[in-house]
């Protein structure tokens, strides 16, 4: 991976890592979907008048390939801006931004079922691993939003892994099938999608009482940095880099989730989540093959018969 290249990815798990904690100060003033619909209709405000000054053909690829796109701003987007919404309102944002680590997981779990890709016994022990550090996450109380009901907690942890499910599944189909759309035009044309598939019932359920100037400021940061600026950056990853490296994402997004928590929010990291944290990133690791155990290094020169040490 280029120099370029690792520095979009560690600018986008940052922006991505920041979402959680800005939905937790405006989710509960906004409403989870109104919040959702807001986010990415901002996205789509700033992103699609760049898309048409584009000289790149963005926007002729986007009619050409309209009905993919309108698929990943369902399945990347909107669904799960509606889902992180609502697990804002049960547990904090240091938790949901672990449990986006286990994206790779599901990525893995994709491509075998969908792709035939193969999955060898240490994959296997990653992917077991990696739910083990999830289920470890759903059993832990102690990190949960205090004041949240039981029910409220559940349905958030539910939410996060629908989320993440979906993300998973949206990286490999952009790259199956939108890889020679320009990263513009994917990232334009799916807040567009997203922005009018929630219009609907974001209008319906807007919040009765003006939301604060703080849930402003946060919305206008989740629609601006977290929204528009990450998805192109996202996109142009699976673009040049494909969907197992962009995959590498969810191991930083943790970090800078509970970074941004603890700073700006007062959070506390406790040694369960550390814990749970731990077996995600470490299954995640073995499953997508970035640590191998099986892996022997390749043998230095010296070491072959007959290699002379005078040899260059």
């Amino acid at each position: 991976m280029k120099k370029t290249d690792l520095a979009c990815l560690t600018a986008l798990a940052a922006l991505w890592g920041a979402s959680y904690p800005f939905m937790r100060v405006c989710a509960g003033e906004f409403g989870a979907m109104t919040l959702a619909g807001a986010r990415a209709a901002i996205a789509a405000v700033l992103l699609m008048p760049l898309l048409a000054t584009a000289r790149d053909g963005g926007l002729r690829a986007l009619r050409r390939h309209w009905k993919p796109v309108l698929l990943v701003g369902v399945t990347n987007s909107a669904l799960p801006f509606v889902l992180f919404a609502l697990a804002a309102l049960g547990i904090n944002a240091s938790l949901s931004a672990i449990f986006n680590a286990a994206t790779p997981l599901y990525a893995a779990v994709i491509g075998r079922v969908w792709l035939g890709e193969a999955i060898v016994r240490v994959r296997a022990a990653g992917l077991a691993l990696g739910f083990c550090g999830v289920l470890w996450l759903v059993a832990e109380g102690a990190s949960f939003k205090p004041g949240a009901s039981a029910v409220a907690t559940g349905w958030a942890v539910l939410a996060c892994v629908a989320a993440t499910m979906l993300y998973a599944f949206s990286a490999h189909f952009s790259k199956r099938y939108l890889a020679a759309v320009p990263p513009l035009a994917v990232a334009a044309g799916s807040q567009l999608s997203a922005a009018l598939v929630l219009a609907p019932a974001a209008l319906a359920l807007h919040p009765h009482a003006l939301p604060s100037a703080r849930a402003w400021a946060a919305l206008l940061c989740l629609g601006v940095g977290c929204t528009a600026l990450a998805y192109v950056l996202f996109f142009r990853l699976i673009a040049r880099v494909g969907a197992a490296k962009t995959m590498a994402v969810p191991f930083l997004v943790p970090a800078f989730g509970v970074l941004w928590g603890v700073l700006f929010l007062g959070e506390t990291f406790t040694a369960a989540m550390a814990a749970g944290s731990a077996l995600i990133v470490l299954g995640t690791a073995l499953a997508t093959g970035l640590v191998n155990p099986a892996r022997r290094p390749a043998p230095h020169p010296l070491a072959r018969p007959g290699a002379r040490p005078d040899a260059h």
